[in-house]
């Protein structure tokens, strides 16, 4: 990495961008400590700039069997039963569309036992990503604190860890609200999935997208995390440091390599239709992005939330879901998790 530090240190905007300078003091935040697109002087996030220079400047990938580009396919875990809010839109949906079958599996689902909760759905996406040769990380909640209501208890998903693992998916951390930047709870939180999983976990993102840097990296690294797919704006899709590849972080402060891999997050499914008018413009956005990737011979990083995928009233983020795995299925990616993604990448990089 160090050679491509010394080419990018060559463009002073380009070093800022891939940095975050901006970020080491902000002036604005939003009302959850993070700094977002809407405060950011790059304008034109939709290009993966410096991604670009180091390929236009002989920056080279190999993936697996020739692909061109790779997908990482991940989802944030953040309900495994629906609040009431969810209940109400859903039932109601299933009921303007005469789906009787839908309005009772949504609304008596609690009658047949916790399992039965729509979602509790993982086993329906693997079954997805499997039609198409993919495998997706699956980033868990260990915490009982957060900023608006109890969400689940790790302990209560013990065997279906077990058999996610069995399938060669991954298990990482999703980082609790009140985790960012704070060592002992994500090693706590850590721990206690751990205990339940039984093995270790090597993959992070933080709940809310909350993120500082470079203080969230080298708390990572301490806690022992291998990688972090955080990096990526709440409130717009696109290349937040510039990049559509994997890359060590660079601590301005003190000047050294952060011995952490950052998956920079590109595409998250409440960000991107919370950014366009229609399910039409968010497909033009979403392929836009996969073909800029392809191009730079990047990693496209998906954050699809489990909830999303039995949930009637967005069931066209489940088609939008389905539809960019066939896309790039065509495109010939590669398309697996971010463990899998990390330890491919470490290598091509040794």
């Amino acid at each position: 990495m160090v050679h491509r530090y010394d080419d990018i240190r060559q463009n002073k905007e380009l070093w800022d961008l891939y940095t975050r300078k901006e970020e080491y003091s902000p002036q604005q935040l939003d009302r959850y400590g993070r700094f977002v697109y809407a405060h950011s002087t790059n304008r034109d996030i939709l290009e993966p700039r410096v991604s670009k220079h180091l390929v236009d400047n002989g920056y080279e990938i190999e993936y697996p069997d020739g692909k061109q580009f790779a997908v990482c396919l991940t989802h944030d875990v953040d309900e495994i039963y629906p609040p009431l809010k969810h209940t109400l839109l859903s039932t109601l949906t299933c009921l303007k569309g005469l789906d009787i079958s839908g309005f009772k599996q949504q609304a008596f689902w609690k009658l047949r036992g916790k399992e039965q909760s729509p979602y509790w759905n993982f086993q329906e996406i693997m079954d997805l990503e499997e039609k198409y040769g993919a495998r997706s990380s699956f980033y868990f909640l260990a915490t009982d604190a957060d900023i608006r209501r109890f969400r689940y208890n790790i302990e209560d998903l013990e065997g279906e860890l077990g058999r996610i693992v069995d399938r060669e998916w991954e298990v990482g951390l999703h980082g609790g609200y009140y985790a960012c930047n704070d060592l002992e709870e994500i090693a706590r939180e850590k721990g206690r999935l751990e205990q339940v999983l039984g093995r270790k976990v090597t993959g992070y993102r933080n709940h809310y997208l909350r993120f500082q840097v470079p203080d969230s990296w080298e708390i990572l690294e301490k806690a022992g995390f291998r990688y972090d797919t955080t990096l990526g704006y709440p409130d717009m899709v696109g290349f937040r440091n510039g990049m559509c590849h994997p890359f060590m972080p660079y601590n301005l402060r003190t000047e050294t390599e952060v011995n952490i891999l950052e998956i920079p997050l590109v595409i998250m499914d409440g960000t991107l239709f919370d950014s366009v008018r229609s399910y039409d413009e968010a497909w033009d956005v979403a392929k836009r992005l996969i073909d800029t990737v392809a191009s730079c011979n990047g990693v496209l990083t998906l954050n699809w939330h489990t909830n999303n995928f039995n949930c009637p009233f967005r069931a066209l983020w489940y088609a939008m879901y389905e539809k960019i795995l066939g896309y790039c299925h065509k495109k010939n990616a590669w398309m697996d998790n971010a463990q899998i993604i990390m330890n491919g990448w470490n290598t091509n990089e040794s």
